[in-house]
């Protein structure tokens, strides 16, 4: 089969597309035929091996797992003898973050993985970038306890991560503040938020009023920034660690100094997640924004534009069978 294949750390020049074996399902697992994929920030950070922890998640001096790609959509070409839930034909989207594999015509996966029948009516190009952004987001959801009435500001509201988070915090009933630049304000209005601040025009950190939740999805401001317009029991979170590693360490000291908390938690992914996905893909109270779309053969242009960090929502990658 064909994969995009990266055997050293670098640039999206490494990346190479080659013939490599075809996986074969476990008796509790699944062969899904890739009709779509994605290319995301987590991809990106793989890829380069940066920041340097990523090493070891992925191997100190090189990659141990040398495809990436972690949310996909397709259909079940093969099940192994155990499986109850899937049968050959099923279309399906999923997401692993664990060993990835998604970049490639075909990929293996337990039943019991983060996988799902796709929501009815929904093209796998439409289906595959439901699941990254918007398990990151549901995991701040949680730990925030995001319900009827809070007050919350998000930071980053046009990524995929952002973009999510705008849609599921609506669902849950939040007041969503959200920052965007000029010519992408509608769009944030569109996915739900109740109130939009143009960056170009206004910086949101100088804003004379107090949210329960400030998001920062882009990771690119910082807690003592953002400290100010958090509520006396307010939370900050952020998707990435922050200069010289701020956010965890923070996130441990906070809750015995502090009222006003900076949490850091690790994303876990859970089936039960991807179904409730679904659940709000077809109740029509989310849908994933998507940029652009490339096929495999264009995938190092597709990484070399989600690094310049300005992508709206997702950049999705079409595997075409018959090349």
């Amino acid at each position: 089969m064909k994969a995009v294949v990266y055997t050293e750390y670098g640039s999206p020049d490494v990346l190479q597309l080659k013939e490599v074996e075809k996986p074969t399902p476990e008796d509790n697992g699944v062969l899904i035929k890739i009709h779509a994929t994605t290319v995301n920030r987590t991809d990106c950070g793989f890829l380069r091996a940066k920041p340097f922890i990523v090493r070891f998640f992925s191997g100190l001096a090189k990659p141990r797992n040398t495809i990436l790609g972690n949310e996909f959509a397709g259909q079940i070409e093969a099940i192994g003898k155990d499986v109850t839930s899937f049968a050959v034909g099923d279309n399906v989207f999923g997401f692993d973050g664990d060993t990835f594999g998604a970049h490639a015509e075909y990929m293996a996966m337990p039943e019991d993985g983060v996988l799902a029948t796709m929501p009815a009516g929904m093209s796998y190009v439409e289906a595959a970038p439901s699941n990254e952004g918007a398990h990151y987001a549901l995991n701040y959801i949680k730990k925030a306890d995001i319900q009827q009435g809070k007050n919350v500001l998000i930071n980053g509201a046009t990524g995929a991560i952002g973009s999510a988070a705008v849609q599921l915090m609506k669902y849950f009933g939040a007041e969503v503040t959200a920052v965007s630049d000029t010519a992408r304000l509608e769009l944030v209005k569109s996915l739900g938020a109740t109130r939009v601040i143009d960056y170009e025009k206004e910086d949101f950190t100088q804003l004379d009023e107090a949210f329960d939740v400030v998001f920062d999805a882009v990771g690119k401001s910082t807690f003592f920034k953002c400290k100010p317009l958090l509520k006396p029991d307010g939370i900050y979170f952020s998707t990435e660690p922050g200069p010289y590693w701020q956010n965890p360490l923070l996130a441990l000291w906070t809750p015995f100094f502090s009222r006003k908390k900076l949490k850091f938690p690790i994303p876990k992914h859970t089936k039960g997640d991807i179904e409730f996905f679904k659940e709000l893909i077809e109740a029509g109270e989310y849908k994933p924004v998507i940029d652009r779309t490339y096929p495999m053969e264009q995938i190092i242009e597709a990484y070399k534009y989600v690094e310049q960090g300005q992508k709206t929502g997702n950049v999705v990658i079409t595997v075409d069978h018959n090349n």
